[in-house]
């Protein structure tokens, strides 16, 4: 094939052209006036080993250890912010952790107090994704963040408090209440997968950039998980790879992280979660199977699969942790 031909297979498509629309006159899906509140009644999710669960993360924080959560964006589409936000300031998460989706979401709710567009209509006719304020905004921000050496968490966090008249539902945005409590919130984004990679305004080296510094600030919080908790929630790849790489790293570099607990939450029923399966099960290709739950403790430690919607767990979890004797909000 001679150089003519290669190029003309190699074309990129110029995204100068795309339409976007401004966010303020969409129909939101999730609101900040339907967000669950922690004291709100709860049914109770029940299952083995949840209990103890909740006890080894208040154990964990009386003994100063790491409770590190992660989450795909299901966590904030469900309305659960006020929970996570109430276990930061109650002094439970440690470190905050996420994918895109998760900023997205989050950011919308502290803009335009509503987020969760209706997406098998907006993809009909190329709208979806195409919001103007949420695609310019975060790009700025990320680029912005880049630029001085933070982290994509850090960088939208700073964004919204230079410009507070932009985020008047900041207080439930739990990107923004991590920063103001000097909680590291770090982002881990696959390229290409967001929204705001749709828009002509969109870096990747600035997202690289900015998240780089998440992933090397995730591995030291991952390097001083002797004794912690990790429970993600949701997440079925970008969280579990995450993990398991910062996990390598830490023991690479010697640090003790075999005394650990990690729980995965989803909605997938794994039956018993602990017995060796091979490559002909299609459980064997489920990530936080291997990632979370069995790999990471295979010297030491427990892990656990829990089944059950965030609506409920999440909740339940933030209950027992009270009546294990530890003060939440």
């Amino acid at each position: 094939m001679d150089e003519s031909e290669r190029t003309a297979k190699l074309k990129q498509l110029d995204f100068s052209g795309i339409q976007t629309h401004t966010a303020f006159e969409r129909t939101n899906l999730v609101r900040v006036d339907t967000l669950k509140t922690p004291g709100e009644e709860v049914d109770m999710f029940t299952q083995p080993g949840f209990e103890e669960l909740a006890q080894r993360v208040a154990d964990a924080r009386r003994k100063g250890g790491q409770v590190i959560w992660s989450q795909g964006a299901h966590v904030i589409k469900c309305g659960l912010s006020r929970y996570l936000i109430g276990l930061m300031e109650g002094g439970i998460i440690t470190h905050l952790t996420g994918n895109g989706a998760c900023a997205i979401h989050d950011f919308e709710l502290s803009y335009l107090g509503g987020t969760s567009e209706h997406v098998p209509t907006a993809i009909e006719d190329g709208s979806f994704g195409m919001w103007e304020e949420t695609g310019a905004w975060m790009n700025e921000a990320i680029q912005i963040g880049a630029k001085e050496g933070w982290g994509l968490g850090e960088a939208l966090a700073r964004y919204m408090q230079a410009r507070p008249g932009h985020f008047p539902y900041r207080q439930d945005c739990v990107l923004y209440q991590a920063y103001e409590l000097g909680i590291p919130c770090t982002y881990h984004i696959a390229l290409g997968t967001d929204i705001i990679h749709q828009h002509p305004s969109c870096d990747f080296a600035a997202i690289g950039a900015a998240c780089q510094v998440d992933f090397k600030r995730f591995c030291y919080s991952v390097s001083r998980m002797e004794g912690g908790v990790f429970m993600n929630f949701g997440s079925m790849v970008i969280g579990p790879e995450v993990f398991l790489k910062a996990l390598s790293i830490a023991r690479n570099l010697g640090h003790a992280t075999f005394d650990i607990t990690t729980a995965d939450f989803d909605l997938r029923n794994l039956g018993d979660f602990r017995q060796s399966i091979g490559d002909d099960h299609p459980d064997y290709y489920y990530r936080p199977r291997k990632n979370i739950v069995n790999r990471p403790t295979s010297r030491g430690g427990m892990g656990w699969h829990f089944t059950g919607p965030h609506q409920q767990t999440i909740p339940s979890l933030y209950q027992l942790i009270q009546q294990k004797g530890w003060p939440l909000p």
